[in-house]
């Protein structure tokens, strides 16, 4: 059935990364003005004053960690042009996809690799990787190194082994420093490693993380460097980013973002009519809080982002009428992935108070909820998926027609 060779297929997509390189492809929009606006400042001061810079970090408006800034200045400093070391990122980059493949031999272990490969391989389709490795963020490698942490917590869960949980504690400390919000995920790993794990053994982890992440806590709360809410919201430039959020926002439209992107998978893992019988018995739950988080949205076009759903109800109707109706569905959605697992809702619970910035795009979730369905996501049949070549051939689509909209975005609509 999957008689095309992988390698091949690998290097067509590689190399259309590298002409995106080359041609400046910036389908994320905003990632070019991010890399020249954001990112080099630091970098060059970073590279010329190492304390002064670090302790003055929240002048940039940076939402980032300073961590990934330092690593790229070193090369800066060693005389590499700005393009070379952009390279360099990019080659980083490409791990993530490796690494989510050895994620999937772990979690499938009896499905044919070539099928595994090709899954691997749709990061390449995806805006988010292709921006943000051409134009370097800190996003990308703190994905990287969190992707590496979820590979050694599932190695666990198939064989426990104690050292895994410590590979899986080291990596997500380097994901957090790199990317803070990834620290969220901690609560879900220490709550599964409690439940496996000796009294004994959990607080070693539990002490040794402490002492890991008392640096970052030093310099957030004593040396008060808060970079986190450093950064302006589109259309409130009085207002610095607040770490007190309107949790309706966050839930109408993270769901809805989630949706979006599962769209091309959800229903190839579960039943259908499993589904319409769930939103069926539990409606007027569903109706309940969907109505209350209708009243206290208040999410506004300007401040841009607010996901693919959003834009388009505002778009055609300047309203949020059809927003909402997506809405309905992404969250009877959500609550249907709940119901399966506990551990899912736990997992999406992470996934929308990780942002605590007023606006929301689809780069926080893209490719992040389509590595992490497949590898964290609990009870979920993934055997007809696999099973038949269209539903790959569908992904593939899926991925193609989000990077068309996103060109057609940038060139008409921005």
């Amino acid at each position: 059935m999957y008689k095309y060779n992988n390698k091949f297929f690998f290097l067509l997509l590689y190399s259309s990364l590298i002409i995106g390189f080359l041609i400046d492809e910036n389908l994320n929009y905003g990632s070019y003005n991010d890399w020249i606006g954001a990112y080099i400042p630091p970098i060059i001061d970073f590279s010329k004053n190492l304390g002064d810079t670090l302790l003055n970090y929240e002048v940039y408006g940076q939402r980032h960690s300073p961590l990934y800034l330092v690593f790229l200045s070193f090369f800066y400093k060693l005389g590499l042009s700005l393009d070379i070391i952009r390279i360099i990122h990019l080659h980083l980059c490409v791990s993530l996809i490796f690494i989510f493949y050895k994620c999937l031999k772990v979690q499938f272990n009896s499905v044919d690799k070539k099928i595994l490969q090709l899954l691997s391989l749709i990061i390449f389709l995806s805006p988010t990787f292709r921006s943000l490795s051409i134009w370097p963020d800190s996003r990308l490698p703190g994905l990287i190194f969190f992707i590496l942490s979820a590979y050694y917590f599932i190695k666990f869960l198939k064989k426990p082994d104690y050292k895994n949980t410590w590979f899986c504690s080291i990596s997500l400390i380097f994901a957090s420093y790199i990317s803070p919000n990834y620290s969220l995920f901690s609560l879900y790993f220490y709550f599964i490693f409690f439940r496996h794990l000796s009294i004994g053994r959990f607080l070693k982890l539990m002490i040794f993380n402490l002492i890991a992440a008392f640096p970052m806590l030093y310099y957030l709360f004593v040396l008060d460097i808060n970079f986190l809410v450093a950064g302006k919201t589109p259309g409130l430039d009085e207002d610095l980013v607040s770490l007190n959020f309107n949790l309706s926002n966050k839930i109408l439209i993270i769901s809805s973002i989630l949706f979006f992107h599962l769209i091309p998978v959800f229903f190839y893992v579960v039943n259908y009519k499993n589904f319409v019988k769930f939103i069926k018995k539990k409606l007027i739950y569903i109706l309940i809080l969907f109505i209350i988080l209708i009243y206290f949205f208040n999410y506004q076009i300007f401040f841009t982002g607010g996901g693919f759903f959003f834009q388009l109800s505002n778009f055609l109707f300047n309203n949020n009428l059809l927003f909402f109706l997506f809405c309905f569905l992404s969250i009877s959605f959500l609550f249907f992935l709940s119901s399966i697992n506990f551990e899912n809702l736990f997992i999406i619970f992470i996934l929308i108070i990780s942002n605590v910035q007023n606006s929301i795009y689809h780069k926080y979730y893209e490719p992040l909820i389509l590595i992490i369905f497949f590898i964290l996501f609990k009870n979920l049949d993934f055997k007809y998926f696999f099973s038949k070549s269209r539903n790959l051939v569908f992904l593939y689509s899926f991925g193609i027609f989000f990077i068309i909209l996103r060109v057609i975005k940038n060139l008409y609509l921005v």
